[in-house]
């Protein structure tokens, strides 16, 4: 059995705490911005001149559609300076950049949310496709999956608080929310929005999350309990075959669900714009993810001695799975950018010119750290087998993609009011420590090892095709 140790323990528990001390310290802060501050981002704006500044995008706007807005609003000013509709629209844009300023400690905090929970959910369904696929070298690390997803639980009732908040108008991070967006005798009427309205209205949005939440978190609630009864009974495998079954019908929900989640918790943000590629893409980025941190913590508890029975050769698979799916993040990220790119419609483009203008050093840098370096370090087999070498490339691959959430929920709540500082940090603090904490308190409950499951032996002895010790030794015997 693993023990948690004081000092782990004192550790995750220190994040948790700095992460909320930092989180309620930025959300003060944000609350005390008002339409002042609003005006002095503004004037700062045009004091450095355009495009050469964060403070002059704004939400949800195509970048040269502002500019040229701009620059008849300052010809209006010019040519008769108590012209009401451009006080009109000095007042709405101050408006905008104010609740741009109030986004951001919700936006750090929901990135850190979203890519926290999107990983454990990632874990469950991986786990579950090894249960409904039956393979066999997977099943020493089953455990380690199952601890990972006891983050599901606690980052689910905060992602359901951060749902409720947006519902009750406490933050602006969803636009399509605001009043009067689909009401047509409403200065804030958005057509778009409303036609969408069967869709975007706050309460089938919160239904259908509480809908995700409850169904993700019940099968990870049957699993659990259902996978340590599986070690103990002797029904002839009719728990496994139950178990089997189970996770059938998870992935099938699964499948369905994230795409929605992906609709409504991401897409949803940037209410004018959609693609029909994005589930897929947000699955991805958290499947690269989620298999590198199951690959960390597995290398973790072997060198804790809790898992005698694992090898190189389980290392190696982990780290195929990195390499591989951080390649098909590459291929969906490429498609939907060169599709909407070649096109070249407004409505579209809008998404990129927003981020590459703004945004392009971690846009671009992203690219580098989610496919450039997991190619080059990843490629050769032999460095799949080194835990040094998966730590340095999981590191990186885990911030490009945090990066990536940042790049896609930052430009559309608080678009150019944007930088890295303490909201962020504090928010990456409180959610890894939860991670830590949560999956080595439930990995030290429960053995280690899945003894009832009847592919245990096949894993204990599992061992990679190893081409270049075959032609050395003449031998092409693998198991």
């Amino acid at each position: 059995m693993y023990q948690f140790s004081g000092k782990l323990k004192t550790f995750s528990l220190a994040l948790i705490i700095i992460g909320v001390i930092g989180t309620a310290f930025s959300f003060y802060s944000g609350s005390q911005k008002t339409i002042e501050d609003a005006k002095h981002v503004i004037e700062a704006s045009h004091n450095v001149g355009h495009g050469s500044s964060h403070e002059e995008t704004a939400v949800h706007k195509d970048v040269a559609d502002l500019e040229n807005h701009t620059a008849k609003a300052d010809t209006h000013v010019a040519a008769d300076a108590h012209d009401t509709s451009s006080d009109k629209e000095h007042a709405e844009h101050e408006l905008h950049v104010l609740h741009q300023l109030q986004n951001r400690p919700w936006s750090a905090f929901y990135v850190a949310l979203f890519f926290s929970l999107g990983i454990t959910l990632l874990v469950l369904a991986f786990y579950a496709i090894q249960r409904v696929a039956q393979v066999g070298w997977s099943i020493l690390i089953l455990r380690v999956m199952e601890a990972i997803t006891a983050n599901l639980l606690p980052t689910s009732i905060i992602m359901l608080v951060v749902i409720v908040a947006s519902v009750m108008h406490l933050n602006h991070i969803f636009p399509w929310m605001a009043e009067g967006t689909v009401d047509p005798t409403s200065d804030n009427y958005d057509a778009i929005i409303d036609g969408k309205s069967g869709w975007m209205n706050a309460t089938g949005f919160l239904i259908r999350s509480i809908a995700y939440l409850l169904i993700w978190n019940a099968y990870r609630f049957f699993i659990r309990r259902s996978s340590i009864k599986e070690d103990t009974a002797n029904d002839g495998n009719k728990t496994y075959k139950k178990n089997f079954t189970a996770s059938v019908v998870f992935l099938f929900l699964f499948m369905i669900t994230e795409s929605m989640m992906s609709w409504d918790w991401i897409m949803g943000l940037d209410p004018h714009w959609f693609s029909t590629l994005f589930g897929w893409y947000v699955l991805a980025t958290l499947l690269v993810s989620a298999l590198t941190v199951i690959a960390f913590f597995t290398i973790y508890f072997r060198s804790k001695g809790a898992l005698p029975g694992v090898n190189d050769s389980h290392i190696h698979d982990l780290a195929k799975f990195m390499f591989g799916f951080s390649v098909f993040w590459t291929y969906l990220w490429f498609s939907q950018f060169m599709l909407i790119w070649y096109a070249d419609i407004p409505e579209e483009t809008t998404y990129f010119v927003m981020r590459f203008s703004e945004y392009k050093l971690p846009f671009l840098g992203m690219v580098v750290m989610n496919f450039v370096f997991p190619i080059l370090l990843l490629l050769n087999s032999d460095f799949k087998s080194k835990p040094w070498f998966i730590f340095i490339g999981g590191f990186v691959i885990l911030v490009g993609h945090y990066v990536d959430v940042f790049i896609m929920v930052m430009p559309s709540t608080v678009g150019s009011q944007w930088y890295f500082g303490i909201p962020e940090m504090s928010a990456i603090c409180f959610f890894v420590g939860l991670l830590i904490f949560t999956t080595l308190r439930s990995f030290s409950k429960v053995s280690p090892i899945p003894a009832g499951n009847p592919f245990l032996k096949e894993s204990e002895h599992f061992h990679y095709y190893n081409i270049e010790h075959s032609d050395e030794e003449g031998s092409t015997d693998h198991h």
